[in-house]
């Protein structure tokens, strides 16, 4: 893994294939992951084209500074360009799953003209309504009050990879409050306007996340709604090989 800083913050990330003229693919992986959640596709993705993955802020080997305004969604995406520049990509396909899907829509709303496609796992597109966003806002928060308290015991029992045994829980607290809280709705607002092509993913078992993949294929005007049978939140690794399909096939018609 090769690291870059930002501002005193170092971010770990990884660039896979790269011996072709395709635009690369960065992935952004969810709240409580970090980049090795996509090994069960980067070998298959990388084979057409360079894919790059890399760990937010407070999560896997980027590091978890103390201060609390560190953790902000627009840091996220300024990371995200960064990761984009280090790679020399002006341009990129971006995908991400939950957070890193929302965090994706978010860098296409700030870098309309660095994104060439966009493929959104298991994810939705925040709130138009204030009493909706509070009540997302307020979980996140007391998950963040349960990692001081409990430590990683707060996330559950779900498979964590390796790496997590190094993780920070006060970083990945931090994170819950600046990155995971949502503030306005400029990013459901937007969704008419995405002007590129847009792929939806999102397991059968998905149940929170199935209505919120629907509306989002249904407000953007060029995206395909694929849901994946026998998944659940995580499709890439429940059903990698096809998942992995999908998204070939879809950046094979977007060049």
């Amino acid at each position: 893994m090769a690291f870059l800083e930002r501002g005193g913050v170092r971010l770990g990330y990884e660039v896979f294939g790269g011996d072709n003229e395709n635009l690369p693919l960065l992935l952004t992986h969810g709240y409580g992951a970090s980049a090795q959640m996509w090994e069960p596709n980067v070998g298959t993705l990388a084979a057409a084209r360079p894919v790059i993955t890399w760990d937010l802020r407070g999560h896997g080997r980027s590091d978890c500074p103390p201060d609390q305004a560190k953790y902000t969604q627009a840091a996220s995406v300024q990371d995200m360009a960064a990761m984009l520049d280090a790679a020399g990509a002006s341009r990129a396909v971006l995908g991400g799953l939950s957070l890193g899907g929302y965090l994706s829509l978010a860098f296409w709303l700030a870098y309309p003209e660095r994104v060439a496609a966009l493929v959104l796992c298991d994810t939705g597109p925040g709130y138009r309504s204030d009493e909706a966003r509070q009540r997302w806002n307020d979980r996140a928060m007391a998950t963040a009050d349960r990692l001081e308290r409990d430590g990683l015991a707060a996330l559950g029992d779900g498979p964590r990879p390796p790496d997590a045994v190094q993780w920070s829980p006060l970083g990945l607290a931090r994170a819950a409050r600046g990155m995971l809280t949502q503030h306005d709705g400029r990013v459901i607002e937007s969704l008419p306007s995405i002007d590129i092509p847009v792929l939806v993913l999102v397991g059968a078992d998905d149940k929170p996340f199935l209505g919120a993949a629907e509306y989002m294929a249904a407000k953007i005007p060029h995206a395909r709604l694929v849901v994946i049978p026998d998944a659940g939140h995580v499709a890439s690794a429940d059903q990698p090989g096809l998942f992995s399909q999908h998204v070939l096939a879809f950046l094979g018609q977007t060049g």
